[in-house]
């Protein structure tokens, strides 16, 4: 029994003189330790300043080993950066936030500055509300019923301010998001479609496979991502400051310390055991941009996949990529149920009984200045401590939720500030593509290291130009032609031997890598390729792209001068069975033959009558008859004629002749057409009579065989 008594529980009156000891122990020293928590504080402070600068001297040290060479970064085109909240990230965020929010004065500015007013009033409306809510729990513990009805129309009365701010802030925050998608679409329109950037992003430069996606989804995920981590920071960083501070009043600081303290040390846990969200959304807007793509490619060559019966395979492929995604998407709905029971967990649990600790301070010790004696003053203060002690926590729960969202921008930053990048590296005459395996020696090195000049002229000529692919391909080392106006040229050779290339170095396509180059200007360049883009738009749109009708009025041209063009290229019955006529809008590109299309790719040469035409086999669908026709007109404009063909039925309506030989030499000459027929006829003669001879060939060794045993059998006989 003896031992039974010794090991038995303290009892209660003996804990109550326990807490009474240690509260009037801290009350005694309370000066003391408030400067402890007061210098505790300080003190991080300035380790955490310490440590800021360290890893800024840390990063700046990497930065210059990089440029030294001594560590290898990963591109764009290699190895995937990494997305991270890091150096990297603020300053892709900044750089996107001084794009949409262009100045102080800005629309956007305003509606920040709004945004941030009905931020603060709705935190002073939730302070009213918690000393309110307290106020009436009390006016019941003490049955005054005139206070608690007083108290009920006190609140419906706060409720008419309280939702209209809620609701001006939802708007403020949708309003936001829709103008940074429109400062910043702008600002990408402006340069993608500015220099040919949108032609060279996809055939000069590897980094950027999906630039479609990029414009139209991701520009709209990181706006609203941006808009609404503001709402998502700014709002619970106030609400903690102020609930904070009237929660030190009422309960004392030094409780508030020290929950803040565990409540800091679980956050870290939890942000060590938090998984890489952001990476995880940029590589699932890579997989959807290119799963996008694979159907987009599907669209665009479903003519070719279906005369090849290639459906199998193309569905192999997309079945492929689409599998890829799935994957991934599975792994992060993994990885965020994992990651979201440990948040419930901690935020919602282990953060509410510290809460409820922390409420229970004032009616077990003593605080100096509070005045709660009575049961109903207890209840109010446990009331209204427990509501701010509420809000606090959910404030600093949804900066611990941000910590994702801001993950997740991190993602959308790198991919839109990558597009941003390679953009302006391509106006600046910067390409990285994957290059050939010819590329790399010194010689087509050197080529592709130098650049060559371009000037404007009335002619076309180019001086020891090198013609070369995007994939380094070196076709032609150096070449020299002049093109004067009215000395139209033909330009012949296999495939592959630099035709296609010339024509775009020629329309400022492609850098020069070499020589000298002089042309007219862009407008006075004009190139039909064999097969016609048909824009989207009316009928008459087609004729005068890219212009529009304003720019035809102003030319003075009117529909009658397109009908005389269209009775030229002889297709007048396309405008007559249309019912609106030249206002008829409709998908041409499924209506029209290839034919067709070919003469309004020729009915737009007439209508804008440039000084050159580029044509690349634009009539391979014409007869002869027609093909005089648009081939006559076009001369009699005064429109200097490339072309690339090999139809010999072109010959005659050319001077010049430039002929490629596939092995990086080529020929530029006059073109005597009727000379050259003769030689063709000829040499075709000749051919024919080559392929024939293993045939006489063989006749002969047959006619010999037959003649042997014709004597043997003579001999055999005599």
């Amino acid at each position: 029994m003896a031992a039974q008594s010794k090991l038995s529980l303290p009892s209660d009156r003996s804990l109550s003189a326990l807490l009474s000891h240690c509260s009037n122990t801290y009350l005694k020293h309370r000066t003391n330790i408030s400067r402890a928590v007061y210098l505790t504080l300080f003190i991080a402070l300035i380790n955490r300043v310490r440590n800021a600068i360290n890893e800024q001297k840390s990063a700046t040290a990497r930065q210059k080993q990089q440029a030294a060479g001594k560590t290898s970064t990963p591109d764009f085109k290699g190895q995937k950066q990494k997305v991270e909240l890091n150096r990297e990230f603020f300053k892709n965020l900044f750089k996107l936030l001084r794009i949409v929010i262009p100045g102080v004065k800005s629309k956007e500015m305003r509606l920040i500055v709004s945004h941030s007013c009905f931020l603060v009033i709705r935190t002073l409306i939730s302070l009213y509300v918690a000393e309110l809510d307290g106020k009436l729990v009390s006016s019941l513990v003490r049955g005054k019923g005139r206070e608690f009805l007083i108290g009920i129309v006190w609140w419906m009365l706060v409720a008419v301010p309280a939702t209209f701010t809620n609701s001006m802030l939802q708007y403020h925050q949708c309003k936001l998001a829709l103008q940074y998608r429109t400062r910043l679409t702008h600002y990408i329109h402006d340069r993608y479609l500015s220099k040919m950037t949108f032609y060279a992003l996809g055939n000069l430069d590897d980094r950027i496979k999906n630039a479609d996606q990029l414009i139209t989804n991701d520009i709209s995920a990181w706006s609203n991502k941006a808009a609404d981590l503001y709402s998502s920071l700014a709002k619970p960083v106030l609400d903690m400051c102020i609930y904070n501070y009237q929660l030190s009043k009422n309960v004392g600081g030094e409780g508030l310390f020290a929950m803040g303290l565990l409540v800091q040390l679980s956050a870290n846990v939890m942000r060590l055991l938090t998984p890489p969200f952001g990476k995880y959304v940029a590589d699932e807007a890579r997989l959807e941009g290119e799963f996008r793509f694979s159907h987009s490619r599907l669209i665009d060559n479903s003519e070719e996949i279906a005369l090849f019966s290639g459906h199998e395979a193309e569905k192999t492929t997309l079945d492929k990529g689409y599998f890829t995604l799935i994957k991934h998407v599975n792994y992060i709905l993994r990885r965020r149920l994992y990651h979201g029971m440990m948040e419930d967990f901690v935020i919602k649990y282990f953060w509410g009984a510290l809460g409820l600790v922390l409420c229970s301070v004032p009616v077990f010790i003593k605080i100096p200045g509070a005045s709660t004696v009575t049961l109903g003053d207890r209840t109010e203060g446990f009331v209204t401590n427990r509501r701010l002690l509420l809000s606090s926590s959910d404030a600093f729960g949804r900066v611990m939720f941000s910590y994702k969202e801001i993950t997740e921008l991190a993602g959308f930053t790198s991919r839109v500030s990558s597009l941003i990048d390679v953009i302006d590296d391509i106006h600046n005459g910067h390409f990285e593509k994957k290059l050939v395996s010819s590329a790399s020696t010194a010689e087509n090195a050197a080529v592709l290291a130098g650049r060559g000049k371009v000037t404007e002229g009335p002619d076309i000529e180019f001086i020891g130009v090198p013609i070369v692919s995007p994939n380094g391909d070196v076709l032609v080392r150096e070449l020299t032609f002049h093109v004067r106006p009215g000395d139209h040229l033909l330009i012949v050779g296999p495939n592959g031997c630099g035709k296609s290339s010339l024509f775009r170095i020629m329309g400022g396509l492609w850098p020069v890598y070499g020589g000298e180059v002089r042309k007219p200007p862009p407008e006075e360049i004009f190139y039909i390729p064999q097969r016609p883009y048909i824009s989207k738009g009316s009928l008459r749109q087609q004729i005068i792209y890219p212009e529009s009708r304003m720019e035809m009025t102003r030319r003075g041209v009117t529909d009658e001068d397109l009908m005389r063009i269209m009775k030229g290229v002889g297709i007048a019955n396309v405008v007559e069975v249309e019912a609106d006529g030249w206002d008829a809008d409709r998908e041409w590109r499924e209506v029209w033959s290839s034919g067709i299309q070919q003469r309004i790719g020729m009915a737009r040469l007439f209508y804008h009558r440039p000084r050159y035409a580029i044509l690349d086999e634009c009539t391979s669908s014409q007869d002869l008859a027609t093909e005089k026709m648009l081939y006559d007109t076009a001369k009699s404009l005064g429109v200097t004629l490339i072309t690339v063909s090999h139809r010999r039925s072109l010959w005659t309506y050319h001077e010049n002749i430039l002929q490629f030989d596939g092995q990086g030499g080529y020929v530029f000459t006059k073109l005597d057409a009727e000379k050259r027929l003769e030689l063709e006829d000829e040499k075709e003669e000749l051919e024919m009579q080559l392929r024939e001879v293993p045939d006489l060939q063989k006749r002969i060794a047959e006619l010999e065989e037959m003649i042997r045993e014709r004597q043997l059998e003579l001999e055999a006989e005599t």
